[in-house]
């Protein structure tokens, strides 16, 4: 069966960190570009990040460029978004994404969904 699971969302300080994890399984997960969205209330859903799968090309939205890194562990088909200096306006519900595609913020380039890790920055 094909898993993709999200954790280590939580509760933080404006200005802290935390990082999330996206854990595969089930599909060539070094073939797939994965990437990163969130969704806060009342809002669309947002590509924050992502991370090609054959050159580990990344992309950020202009709202986390500078504080957020992707990077992917081919070996453990895992892939990490840190996040610094956190703002109040980064708290949503994240989900990572897999898809043979590189087009970083459109949803239905991505096959594969996780569930969701809520992350909360309190100010």
């Amino acid at each position: 069966d094909v898993q993709l699971q999200a954790s280590g969302g939580g509760l933080v300080q404006s200005g802290g960190s935390l990082r999330l994890s996206c854990a595969a399984s089930g599909f060539a997960f070094d073939g797939y570009t994965i990437g990163w969205f969130r969704q806060a209330p009342g809002k669309e859903r947002e590509g924050v990040s992502c991370i090609n799968s054959s050159d580990g090309r990344t992309y950020y939205a202009d709202s986390v460029k500078g504080r957020f890194t992707i990077a992917r562990d081919n070996a453990k088909n895992a892939v990490y978004l840190q996040m610094v200096s956190l703002k109040p306006e980064d708290t949503a519900v994240y989900y990572c994404a897999a898809g043979v595609t590189y087009i970083p913020t459109v949803s239905n380039a991505y096959t594969y969904w996780s569930q969701g890790t809520l992350v909360t920055v309190s100010s």
